[in-house]
């Protein structure tokens, strides 16, 4: 059975605004170990459960507002993820 799990951590200083928790994003040179096709120890493994770090967010991260669809899970088109204007 293939599966998958979101894994949060405290949030990083650009998400902290808008929850107290975010996703944990992996960095491709840990995808190896995370996925197991190296070996890590625990320590190691346990050392990825952190915020994205903030001196990365400038090209990766970018927040801008939505439309307040985007909070009922009966929307599902593609507009949920354009920017919305701001009043």
């Amino acid at each position: 059975m293939r599966s998958f799990a979101i894994v949060t951590t405290s949030p990083n200083e650009l998400l902290a605004e808008l929850h107290d928790r975010m996703p944990v994003i992996l960095a491709p040179d840990h995808w190896p170990a995370w996925l197991g096709e190296r070996a890590a120890d625990l320590e190691e493994l346990k050392s990825f459960l952190r915020p994205y770090p903030a001196d990365d967010m400038a090209d990766d991260m970018i927040v801008w507002p939505v439309d307040r669809r985007v909070g009922n899970v009966s929307n599902k088109d593609p507009s949920l993820i354009e920017p919305a204007s701001v009043p």
